[in-house]
């Protein structure tokens, strides 16, 4: 047995919990948007086509909002093609995923399904090939309450009332060369600018967030941020960062991307602090890390890149339907921890992506709809990390990886509100279970979950249509005790309590 102990002091307060960090992205990808969230003559299809199998899994995840409708599809998206009568509405060329788009689903659907399952709808302009002119009409038809003609074109449209977007995606991933309208930064930093200036003309309370790098690994990271930053000033509110983990060929190294993103986030943060006293901005610009998650890079470009480049022409084609371990839903659990370490910058957070498409929730046509192993971790800390994020001190083993050095194999984030102390826990010992010693004053531990490897199972067992077995399960713990015992490679929550209230 191993030994750690977990120092809580509830009193070292961080920074609030962003309600905002437990968000999720669908992009007009493969099969996100179509047989995922939106199939008419499907069983459990409502008035409108949404799938309600669907929806309620996405109501159980408890995202809170959702970027839409892309990702590299909206660098080439002309957001007027999804609105009006839906017989009139063009099919399109995605280029982005060689694929067929028959804007079926536009501004209105999505908007009404995503206040239906409780999402609070977080838009993305296109500045691939389009600028400033064409997201201020967006802006003006989406929230205008005006005699202007695009304002009553919307509500020809249906909606009399306006959606009141209030945040704003300016472009997607314009540091990348795969990039529909891919940008220098100096390019980029200027249309963004620009952009945001005339959308503050248009809606003075919108919410801007720059396109920051698609990785840490990109050659401009860093510089890219700063000369964005420099252009942009305080017209912006945050600055993105997109972050993907994959195991190859080494599980420690897969096991510490908490760790990866722990210097992502910390680097960009020190940026934009040095960018804001450079220029003596009052404003503090957040992070908004708007696309993360397991994704298998590796395999997707050995798998689905080339008959994306060369195949034919289809209608929401399978792309990246990654099926997901126990050992995923770990990291992505100490992924979640990490984000929360870093709520005093880190305001937003969209996991990548919410269906079929790299997901928590996967769906057949004509089938069944079920969680994927990654789901459970997501939806217990959305569940309970309110309040405020507060410091641990962390004694632990160390887990030895070859590109990551040595990092602490126990990862660790809580959340306290007047109720009692939220403890989130990964173990990342793939061998051992770990006997942890939890050191706080005037709090004990009543309850714990553990998702993990399953009993009968391995560490690369998945959940299918046909069975789940990866599921939250209770972990025994003594009440009042000051210990408790983590499965090896485990996601845990553990729940404390005041004293006063432990009868």
């Amino acid at each position: 047995m191993h030994t750690a102990v977990v120092r809580i002091r509830p009193d070292r307060v961080t920074a609030p919990v962003s309600r905002r960090v437990f968000g999720t992205f669908v992009e007009h990808m493969g099969r996100s948007v179509y047989t995922g969230i939106h199939e008419p003559g499907h069983p459990t299809a409502d008035a409108a086509g949404f799938r309600q199998d669907v929806a309620e899994l996405v109501r159980e995840l408890g995202a809170t909002c959702v970027r839409y409708p892309g990702g590299n599809f909206v660098s080439g998206y002309r957001w007027e093609d999804g609105v009006g009568p839906r017989d009139e509405r063009p099919v399109r060329l995605d280029a982005a995923w060689r694929s067929l788009e028959t804007n079926a689903v536009g501004l209105h659907e999505f908007a009404a399904w995503a206040s239906e399952v409780g999402l609070e709808l977080m838009m993305a302009v296109n500045l691939g090939t389009r600028g400033a002119a064409e997201a201020a009409e967006l802006l003006e038809y989406a929230n205008v309450d005006a005699p202007t003609a695009r304002a009553q074109q919307r509500r020809d449209n249906g909606a009399d009332e306006p959606f009141g977007i209030t945040t704003w995606c300016l472009g997607n991933e314009m540091d990348g060369d795969w990039q529909i309208g891919h940008k220098t930064a100096d390019e980029y930093g200027r249309l963004a600018a620009e952009t945001a200036r005339l959308m503050r003309f248009v809606d003075p309370s919108v919410e801007l967030v720059l396109a920051g790098s698609s990785s840490a690994e990109m050659p401009t990271f860093g510089e890219w941020e700063r000369t964005v930053l420099r252009h942009v000033g305080d017209l912006a509110d945050h600055i993105s960062l997109h972050a993907y983990y994959e195991e190859v060929d080494d599980v420690s190294d897969f096991l510490a991307s908490s760790a990866r993103l722990d210097r992502f986030i910390g680097d960009v943060a020190t940026i934009v602090a040095e960018v804001e006293r450079e220029q003596g901005l009052t404003k503090h610009i957040g992070i908004s890390v708007d696309e993360w998650n397991v994704w298998r890079t590796t395999q997707f470009n050995q798998v689905d890149k080339e008959p994306l480049l060369t195949g034919p022409w289809r209608f929401h084609p399978r792309i990246i339907e990654d099926e997901y371990t126990a050992t995923d839903a770990v990291v992505v659990g100490s992924l979640v921890n990490a984000l929360l370490r870093h709520a005093d910058r880190v305001k937003i957070a969209n996991q990548a992506q919410l269906v079929n498409v790299i997901a928590p929730i996967r769906s057949e046509e004509g089938g069944p709809a079920w969680k994927q192993s990654i789901f459970h971790p997501f939806a217990i800390a959305a569940a309970h990390a309110h309040g405020d994020v507060i410091a641990l001190d962390v004694d632990a083993p160390v887990l030895a990886t070859r590109s990551h050095g040595e990092v602490p194999s126990l990862d660790a984030a809580a959340t306290r509100t007047d109720d009692g102390v939220e403890l989130f826990l990964a173990n990342l010992q793939a061998e051992h279970d770990v006997d942890v010693t939890l050191d706080v004053d005037g709090y004990v531990a009543f309850a714990a979950t553990t998702v993990g490897v399953p009993d009968g199972g391995d560490r690369l067992t998945t959940n299918t249509e046909a069975s789940q077995p990866v599921q939250p399960r209770a972990l025994a713990i003594v009440e009042g005790a000051s210990s408790i015992t983590l499965p090896a490679l485990s996601w845990n929550h553990v729940r404390l309590r005041p004293v006063a209230s432990s009868s």
